[in-house]
């Protein structure tokens, strides 16, 4: 699933987006609600929202209100320290599909996330978001990736590499950023580790593989033209 985390608890968004992405989610993080709520609607193919309630600008019932004014159907688990009966009604009347207390385990958020994609009919069972850069094209929903329509078989790791490059095109991404977004929290690799998977990659993508391209000294960046 595509995820958006809005939690202004900073250490707390980085553990979470961490374990998601380790159980092979693509995850959008805000510390804000306004950012939060710009990502909701704006951002394309995203499945589900992970909100918290206390945020430091606006409430994250409000941002579950607007997300529903606008007519989204984006599922939204609501985080809260609140556990009231009236807490719980409050929420899932501003539009959350689920409510979720804190201190809470990860694999019972992940067992709700499950839930809210068989319910919503969203996840692996529809087909997600395609992700084009030239002759680049990578589907998210399938796990595809063609070049000019030619079939290419990736590992995981160098997928995950694929798909963070194509979703920051003209974005420089350091090698620890690449890191800490296509491989799982916990993995004990070097930076050198992303040099390699590059060149895996750039050579499995053929002529196509040079739309990657190096920024010495930083990182990579996918080319935009």
């Amino acid at each position: 699933m595509h995820l958006l985390v809005v939690e202004d608890d900073r250490k707390l968004g980085r553990l979470l987006r961490r374990l998601l992405e380790e159980d092979r989610h693509v995850v959008e993080l805000a510390v804000d609600g306004r950012t939060g709520l710009e990502l909701a609607l704006d951002a394309p193919g995203i499945d589900a929202m992970i909100l918290d309630i206390g945020l430091p600008d606006i409430s994250g019932l409000d941002v579950a209100r607007e997300v529903r004014a606008a007519g989204s159907d984006l599922a939204i688990l609501v985080l809260t320290a609140r556990d009231t009966v009236g807490d719980r009604v409050t929420g899932l009347d501003s539009g959350a599909d689920d409510y979720l207390v804190k201190p809470f385990a990860y694999e019972e958020l992940a067992a709700r996330l499950r839930a809210l994609s068989r319910r919503s009919a969203v996840g692996l069972s529809r087909p997600g978001p395609r992700l084009v850069n030239g002759s680049i094209v990578l589907d998210e929903g399938t796990r595809r990736v063609t070049v000019d329509e030619r079939a290419v078989n990736l590992s995981p790791r160098e997928f995950a590499l694929l798909e963070c490059l194509l979703r920051h095109p003209g974005r420089v991404m350091t090698r620890d950023q690449l890191l800490d977004q296509a491989w799982p929290y916990g993995v004990s690799v070097t930076l050198n580790a992303v040099d390699a998977y590059v060149h895996y990659l750039r050579e499995k993508l053929g002529a196509a593989g040079q739309r990657i391209e190096t920024v010495r000294g930083v990182g990579y960046r996918m080319a935009t033209a």
